[in-house]
């Protein structure tokens, strides 16, 4: 190999390993930064997911909630018709006892008319009396208990209207009860789907951020696999210059073991013409001759 092809091999050497150093520094940089953006991104859907979870969780209490509502209301719309029916009933019931009433001309309280026969029946049983008093009392009883039987039928609408008074007071308290537990599920229905609504928005807040991460990673992966490529290329280059490099090297030694080799001939060939001549042999030429000797042994 000429000089100036040595020269130039070496220079390219270098530059080469120049190239290569930048080439893994920029390697490893870009290396860091994808692995950062990848984990953003990674982060991001990691939230994304968290939020989808609970937005599904929200939902399906709404919607418990919500089945709930409508089938109590059902039920208190139910309610609400049997009160109406019975109140219905209960005015019919009062005015049938208002017709009774008038066309009987009854008055005072039929009840207080029972406990007034009942009193003075027990009175004739259990008080001496005479004959007269007791036929007053017996007249008197005949008479009331005669207005007693007018009052029968008000006292059979009375007790219709008590009944349907307590059933209407228990159904009216049981629909309140419905009532007060739909206000309760409504609220709850209501909270559940605003925290959907307010999740769902960080969802739609964080989605362009995960696509900006994501599409970062991918640009700097595309970096990374660029520049690595161009990596093995110059690793490959700098494998063939350095081959060329060694045998450079190989031919340099092998050049100087024969240079080596042709001087040592020529001082044998000295130090022999000396020992014919009879002169005096130096410190180099003994240990030329011992080297002959040697090879020749």
């Amino acid at each position: 190999m000429k000089p100036e092809e040595r020269r130039d091999l070496f220079k390219q050497v270098s530059k080469l390993r120049n190239e290569i150093t930048i080439l893994r520094n920029e390697l490893n940089e870009v290396d860091e930064q994808k692995e950062v953006w990848f984990e953003k991104k990674e982060s991001v859907s990691n939230n994304i997911k968290e939020l989808i979870k609970k937005i599904k969780e929200f939902k399906t209490k709404r919607d418990s909630l919500t089945n709930q509502v409508k089938e109590n209301k059902e039920k208190r719309e139910t309610l609400n018709s049997e009160i109406k029916e019975k109140i219905t009933k209960a005015k019919e019931l009062n005015q049938s006892k208002k017709d009774i009433v008038q066309k009987n001309k009854i008055e005072g309280d039929p009840s207080q008319l029972k406990v007034t026969i009942e009193r003075l029946e027990f009175k004739i049983e259990t008080e001496p009396m005479s004959f007269q008093k007791e036929t007053e009392l017996m007249k008197k009883i005949k008479e009331l208990k005669k207005r007693y039987e007018k009052y029968k039928t008000v006292i059979s609408v009375n007790s219709g209207l008590n009944s349907l008074s307590k059933d209407i007071d228990i159904k009216k308290r049981e629909a309140e009860e419905i009532h007060q537990k739909v206000q309760s599920w409504a609220q709850e229905s209501q909270k559940s789907h605003e925290e959907m609504i307010k999740l769902s928005k960080e969802v739609d807040e964080l989605k362009p951020k995960e696509e900006e991460a994501f599409e970062k990673f991918i640009e700097l992966k595309k970096r990374f696999n660029e520049i690595n490529e161009r990596l093995k290329e110059n690793l490959l280059e700098m494998n063939n210059l350095n081959e060329r490099v060694d045998k450079h090297k190989l031919e340099m030694k092998e050049e100087r073991e024969h240079i080596k080799e042709e001087i040592m001939k020529v001082k044998e060939e000295e130090v022999r013409e000396k020992m014919k001549k009879g002169q005096k042999l130096t410190t180099d030429d003994l240990l030329v001759f011992q080297k002959q000797e040697k090879e020749e042994n």
